[in-house]
């Protein structure tokens, strides 16, 4: 089924209220891609959904998770994998009940296939599973996206969309690259904020402040990344320029080689990769 959206612009529900799904509803109304009216949250626990809304009091707590997925055009699955079933058999009921409700599934819960979400729903629901970060929460994430058997290529688009709302989103061939997408992009926030955590550790071993160290090492990390995408060169010609012969960056580099930080970097990536393969959940 084509969505039709009343007023070209599709409506939202959200099943689960935490941090991620309240930083996504943020980012679609700070955006402008919807209306406060445009969106509905059902939580179990109401307090959550009451932090949800905040002071955006035109979007609508649903009393179940039925009633808010039998009145969006998409639904947002921000659950954690273990309730996910119980989610998905309440959610089936109703769908069986309506026939006419097809809501675009989007879903955000951590190691749990398409096709299991698929094979929980009614024939030939629509689904894209998404892997975002926490920098959601400040309108920088990288999401990676893959569309189920169903999904189609106005869903693959409005996903991107969706997400380029909180930062950015990236369409990946085969669901099977989500894994690697978890170890360098879902859990590289961590890496991030222990190299920062580390950065800011040498400032005060030099001497400096704890407060001057990581100011000046949050926005080291935050201007080099922003070199690297503006001008579009390898990170490693960019070094390369940093580093003047016999100087102080390249004694650094150095010491950073010598203990293995490229291949303790690397090793992250592939054991949290590795990791998001075994939590794979089938329901």
């Amino acid at each position: 089924k084509t969505l039709c959206y009343s007023n070209n612009m599709p409506s939202f529900g959200f099943c689960g209220a935490g941090v991620m799904a309240s930083a996504l509803a943020g980012g679609l109304l700070n955006s402008g891609f919807c209306k406060e009216s445009d969106v509905k949250v059902f939580d179990l626990y109401p307090e959550s959904s009451k932090k949800f809304v905040g002071d955006r009091k035109a979007i609508k707590v649903c009393t179940s998770n039925a009633e808010m997925a039998l009145n969006s055009d998409v639904v947002f699955l921000c659950v954690k994998p273990n309730v996910i079933g119980t989610v998905l058999a309440e959610l089936r009921a109703a769908f069986q009940e309506n026939p006419n409700a097809r809501p675009l599934i989007i879903s955000i819960a951590a190691g749990v296939l398409s096709e299991a979400i698929e094979a929980q729903l009614p024939s030939g629901f629509r689904v894209v599973r998404v892997m975002p970060n926490t920098p959601c929460l400040v309108g920088q994430s990288a999401s990676g996206f893959v569309g189920g058997k169903h999904a189609t290529k106005e869903d693959l688009e409005l996903t991107a969309k969706i997400f380029g709302s909180v930062g950015k989103a990236v369409h990946v061939p085969a669901e099977k690259d989500i894994d690697a997408v978890t170890g360098i992009s879902g859990s590289g926030p961590a890496y991030v904020f222990l190299f920062i955590e580390a950065l800011a550790d040498g400032g005060v071993r030099a001497g400096l402040s704890r407060a001057v160290a990581l100011e000046l090492a949050i926005q080291t990390v935050k201007g080099s990344a922003m070199m690297v995408e503006q001008t579009k060169l390898h990170p490693g010609l960019l070094k390369d320029q940093v580093c003047s012969p016999g100087g102080t960056t390249i004694a650094g580099v150095e010491a950073l080689e010598r203990n293995g930080l490229r291949f303790a970097t690397m090793s992250a990536v592939t054991a949290a990769t590795q990791r998001a393969t075994e939590l794979r959940s089938k329901l």
